[in-house]
């Protein structure tokens, strides 16, 4: 069984649900959920319960935190989902959308460096990029660049990448 496993997919692929199902004989999971809730915002609040409810209840869900800091800690096994919002944070932290690229190249290489030392079983989501028009804001091509770049990253050092078609998986290592 490979340790690491990135999960790319597209929007409403149903690259969470199928990360989700490669997990179901853990024992345990803890599930790193990076989706920031707006109140504001009930369509995000809706997509974040459906997730919540297709969780079964002996997943540990820790919301709101650094998966780089998370994963200094063993577990038995350890989703992460996803890296889009987790990237969308870090550009919101660092108030890199306006930023020259490569501003938030310090959090990914923290983060590519604990997914490389981690030892665990750990599953990765992320949304694929580049399938489409070209984003016609410059925030939207920062992180379509971003998000690119990091998932290359990402799939270097893990054992396993699979891309998610309309619910379907392709191993593509």
């Amino acid at each position: 069984m490979s340790t690491r496993i990135l999960v790319l997919g597209g929007a409403r692929s149903g690259k969470s649900a199928y990360a989700e199902a490669l997990l179901t004989d853990a024992p345990a999971v803890r599930y790193l959920a990076t989706a920031v809730l707006d109140p504001a915002d009930h369509d995000f609040a809706d997509r974040i319960a459906v997730h919540r409810d297709r969780r079964p209840a002996h997943w540990t869900t820790i919301e709101n935190t650094e998966p780089a800091t998370v994963l200094t800690t063993v577990a038995p096994a350890t989703l992460l989902d996803d890296i889009g919002t987790w990237l969308t944070a870090r550009l919101d932290a660092r108030a890199a959308w306006e930023a020259p690229r490569g501003t938030v190249t310090p959090d990914c290489d923290t983060l590519v460096d604990a997914v490389a030392a981690y030892r665990d079983r750990l599953v990765i989501v992320s949304p694929e990029v580049g399938m489409g028009v070209i984003p016609a804001t410059r925030s939207g091509r920062l992180f379509r660049d971003e998000i690119g770049t990091l998932n290359q990253r990402l799939a270097r050092v893990c054992d396993e990448a699979y891309l998610i078609v309309a619910g379907l998986p392709l191993r593509v290592k």
